[in-house]
């Protein structure tokens, strides 16, 4: 692997807010652009996982030989700022838990703890937030993470380019991510105007 390729590898966390497809489809394309660093997983997030998939997460990211932690692996290469890949973090789903303490600098588990140690190295962290209504609460931590230095990417996928399924939405969303990141891909067509 070259020292180019090395450098824009992501870390993926995937949080217990609804919308877990969009973790794991984010995690597969990474992994096979050979871009994919690691995946870190809540207990939460195993939970939503069940109920909207009817599968466990653990079968889900079952990707190749990647590492995928949980977030009580305090002990984890992810858990100090000297091992956050060059290409940063997304957080796919990110609950508003987990967007709260980011927003407000409490790492309490594995994911907070990478995503914070991403925000202390001035790398790419995008928080992809999948709630609604917002409330003021919400929104204040909306701002304070950006303000830090993320950046917020809600699922909301577009329809100009007509989507035709659900993996079509997905990757719309998917596709905005990677292009926050910087990575070419054609996971949805462009406006054209």
């Amino acid at each position: 692997m070259s020292l180019h390729s090395s450098k824009r590898k992501v870390l993926v966390g995937i949080t217990g807010a609804s919308g877990i497809i969009y973790g794991v489809r984010l995690a597969e394309i990474l992994y096979n652009m050979s871009l994919l660093e690691a995946i870190i997983y809540t207990r939460s997030a195993e939970r939503v996982a069940k109920e909207e998939m009817d599968r466990t997460l653990d079968d889900m990211l079952r990707i190749g030989d990647v590492k995928v932690y949980r977030e009580d692996e305090i002990d984890a290469p992810y858990a100090s700022s000297s091992r956050i890949p060059y290409g940063g973090m997304v957080i796919a789903p990110c609950s508003m838990r987990t967007l709260a303490a980011i927003a407000n600098g409490l790492p309490d588990n594995l994911v907070t703890r990478a995503a914070l140690s991403t925000l202390r190295l001035r790398r790419q962290l995008v928080l992809v937030i999948r709630e609604t209504p917002l409330g003021i609460a919400e929104l204040r931590n909306m701002l304070l993470a950006a303000e830090n230095g993320a950046v917020i990417l809600p699922a909301s996928p577009g329809f100009y380019h007509k989507p035709k399924t659900i993996d079509d939405m997905v990757s719309f969303v998917v596709g905005k991510v990677l292009d926050v990141l910087g990575i070419e891909h054609n996971l949805y067509h462009r406006w054209r105007s």
